[in-house]
Order: C-alpha cells, then sequence, then structure tokens
C-alpha cells in the first residue's frame, strides 16, 4: 500500500513540474502607468541607464513614428510603416528593440512588436 502511494505521489509530482517552471519562467511586473515591463529573464533599460539612452536617442536622430493607438505597455505596433533598431551593448544585453512612436521611445520584442517597456 505505501509503495503504491508513493507511486502515486511521483506520477502527480512529475506532471505538475512542468507547470511549475513554466510558472517561473515567465514574470511580468509592471509599473502604474506603464513604465516598466520585465518578462520572462530579460530587462529593458534598468532606470540609472534611462537618461543616457534617451539622450543616445537624441543623437543618433532617431525618427519619431506616428500611430493612431496609444503608446502602452502591452501594445502591439503595427506590421509595416515603423522601423526597429537594436539596443546597443552599452545598455545591456536585451533581445529587444527600440524605436521612437508618438514621441516616446520604447522597447518592443521583434516577434510580436509588442511593446515590453516605455522608457520614461
Amino acid at each position: 500500500m505505501r509503495n503504491r502511494l508513493f507511486a502515486i505521489a511521483a506520477i502527480a509530482g512529475a506532471m505538475a513540474a512542468p507547470i511549475v517552471a513554466q510558472a517561473q519562467t515567465t514574470i511580468t511586473t509592471g509599473t502604474a502607468g506603464g513604465g516598466t515591463v520585465v518578462i520572462g529573464e530579460h530587462e529593458g533599460i534598468v532606470a540609472a541607464q534611462r537618461p543616457a539612452f534617451r539622450e543616445y536617442i537624441v543623437r543618433e536622430r532617431v525618427p519619431n513614428y506616428t500611430i493612431s493607438e496609444r503608446v502602452i505597455v502591452g501594445g502591439v505596433l503595427p506590421e509595416t510603416g515603423v522601423t526597429y533598431y537594436d539596443v546597443p551593448q552599452s545598455f545591456g544585453m536585451t533581445p529587444y528593440r527600440y524605436t521612437v512612436v508618438n514621441g516616446q521611445t520604447v522597447l518592443v520584442e521583434p516577434r510580436s512588436r509588442r511593446i515590453v517597456q516605455v522608457v520614461d
């Protein structure tokens, strides 16, 4: 009887492991007003680097794209009409790209074009 209970517990634990692992690898946090979002293990531009990143955007003369939708974390940018740029390594390793939309610098997940951070 004890072996049977142990076997059932082991099977239940093995079945639950992928669910627990998935819950730990996808973490979404944010601030009211859509300031910062961290998805998975990747970060956007950390607070200490934001002033330098904004100066970089101005220095590089990144064009401003205008869209009719509101620019918010979680929003998706249009498939055409917006150019995305690689984030320089001096601002940290990130899988995201950046662009300027409606006067706001945003980090975007390149495949889905989903906004993951509005750099304020």
